[in-house]
């Protein structure tokens, strides 16, 4: 059930949608071919599909490993704006560069920069033992504004006609396209490599091992002796690594530049994408592709259906919901109790010791005696 659960989720998902195209005077057949068959249907939809789950790919295989080990690393828009300001900062540094060199080292920054975001919540959970769900939460848009400054301020492009927004990166400092023609570049390949070595890492290494005994068993791995700080430490700068070369995906592929905003809202819906997923690698991989399909679709639901944007977030809402009602459901069972009625006030137990007590409260030993303590002790019970 734990396998079937994603499937049931997303049936139930398509029931109720089904039921929110009535309710928005929408054909629900009509507007699941719009959103769902539709933007898969063509070669440039495949390629806009796999565009959109490069960087779900990446920020989910990193979460899946912090969830895995029991950290629950909610900032990975924050670490992926980082990687996308690092990689851009080099990038413009070297604008007049044409070397092969140069895209190595801007994934290179992205990981770093990710990581670096990354480390903050790390040191404070391990040091003051505080929470890494807000201090993570809450970086994300620390770099959301510090994005937004380095493109209205230092980083904004003299020739852009004040727009917010930097410089066209060079031809060496672009991912290189895939297929002519579409927009899906290197950094797909690059995604699938992560999920290889992210299972490799996982069921191979003692590393993964240990950060998967330290999710689910915290005393069984206190008392083997692995270090709760180490595996907080890796599991965050592993899924910071990841999310910042996800940023760097972004500024290095379709952006071509940085913006004031280099995300959708990829590192909240990696959320999703790992616990449909289930924490595994593999798993992960299709449910990014699952959540790709309901951004394209909602962005094909808007221009053909005039549906409002929301209707993205709703979906992938009502994904994450019946998940979690189907894992509420499988890990544990309802029970019904039996009304237990309390005996009358002054009633007297009609036990076997209890009659023996009343028939000869004394017995032949006197009050005192162990029988007469036994007997009252009947009565107690």
């Amino acid at each position: 059930m734990m396998l079937a659960s994603p499937l049931i989720a997303a049936a139930a998902m398509l029931l109720s949608g089904s039921v929110l195209f009535f309710c928005l005077g929408q054909e629900p057949l009509h507007a699941f071919h719009v959103y769902f068959i539709k933007p898969a249907s063509s070669l440039y939809g495949i390629g806009e599909l796999l565009l959109k789950a490069t960087p779900l790919i990446l920020c989910g295989v990193g979460l899946a490993l912090s969830f895995r080990a029991n950290v629950a690393n909610i900032g990975a828009d924050g670490q992926l704006t980082m990687g996308a300001i690092a990689a851009g900062a080099v990038a413009l540094y070297f604008d007049e560069v044409q070397a092969g060199w140069l895209l190595p080292l801007m994934i290179v920054a992205g990981a770093l920069g990710g990581m670096a975001w990354a480390a903050v919540p790390a040191l404070l959970r391990t040091r003051f033992n505080t929470s890494e769900i807000l201090v993570s939460l809450m970086l994300v848009y620390v770099a959301y504004l510090y994005l937004s400054y380095l493109v209205h301020g230092p980083l904004r492009d003299p020739a852009g006609f004040n727009f917010p927004q930097s410089k066209m990166f060079n031809q060496s400092a672009t991912l290189p396209l895939l297929i002519e023609g579409l927009r899906i570049n290197a950094a797909f390949p690059l995604s699938l490599l992560a999920v290889a070595g992210a299972w490799f890492f996982c069921s191979r290494t003692f590393a993964g091992y240990r950060m998967q005994v330290s999710g689910m068993a915290p005393a069984a791995a206190a008392y083997a002796g692995f270090s709760e700080p180490r595996n907080v430490w890796a599991a965050f700068m592993l899924s910071g690594a990841l999310a910042g070369i996800a940023g760097v995906g972004e500024v290095a592929g379709p952006l071509g530049q940085l913006q004031p905003s280099v995300s959708p809202g990829y590192g909240f819906a990696a959320i999703i994408v790992a616990y449909v997923g289930r924490l595994h690698p593999f798993g992960v991989l299709l449910s990014a592709l699952l959540m790709s399909l309901l951004y394209i679709g909602g962005e094909s639901a808007q221009i053909e259906l005039q549906l409002p944007s929301a209707i993205t977030g709703l979906f992938q809402g009502l994904l994450l919901f019946y998940l979690l009602a189907a894992d509420l459901f499988i890990h544990y069972r309802f029970k019904p109790r039996r009304r237990v009625v309390p005996p009358a006030q002054g009633a007297v137990p009609t036990g076997p010791a209890n009659r023996t007590s009343q028939a000869n409260p004394a017995g032949p030993a006197g009050p005192t005696s162990p029988a007469a303590a036994i007997a009252r002790t009947g009565d107690a019970v």
